[in-house]
């Protein structure tokens, strides 16, 4: 009997860990969610670049999709956190003034 409530509360556990509920948890993304969003930046900046190189390709094709990807980049750069940075040394502006005479 022990066995079987075991085994039941371990298959509802791995049941409820990708629940609906846990969908858009940032914390369970991790760092894949932060590099696939760069990744996906990018991207749609390369494509960016690409059509706009090209003057074989029309501006009325080619507009509609670089405004689109531009504002895919803003959507997913309101996705990321700020950066911290951790630098190692102090900042350059915490040093002492140098007089060159």
């Amino acid at each position: 009997m022990i066995r079987l409530a075991v085994f039941a509360c371990a298959a509802l556990s791995l049941a409820c860990l990708g629940s609906p509920a846990e969908a858009g948890q940032h914390w369970r993304w991790g760092h894949g969610h932060w590099r696939a969003a760069y990744e996906t930046i990018y991207a749609l900046e390369n494509q960016i670049a690409l059509l706009e190189a090209d003057p074989a390709v029309d501006d009325g094709y080619k507009a509609p999709i670089i405004s689109r990807a531009r504002a895919d980049i803003l959507k997913l750069r309101a996705t990321l956190p700020p950066a911290r940075w951790r630098w190692t040394v102090p900042c350059c502006y915490s040093r002492r003034p140098i007089y060159i005479r």
